[in-house]
């Protein structure tokens, strides 16, 4: 297998973690349909929420995200 199909660890010079930024997406995501009129399930909004973030966390201590 080629070098070239590897995954390679970004730059560390980004500004802000990506888990940052999806934290603030998910959160406004989270106000906006508990806003709506439309039934969601706000536990598993949550539970899925918080396996993604520590998805993100772990491919950045990696280098990867």
């Amino acid at each position: 297998m080629s070098l070239e199909n590897e995954i390679k660890p970004l730059p560390a010079t980004r500004q802000r973690p990506v888990t940052d930024a999806f934290a603030e997406y998910c959160e406004a995501l989270f106000e906006r349909r508990r806003n709506s009129e439309e039934n969601f399930d706000e536990a598993a909004y949550r539970e899925a929420m918080e396996l993604a973030l520590a998805r993100l966390r772990q491919l950045e201590e990696e280098g990867l995200a």
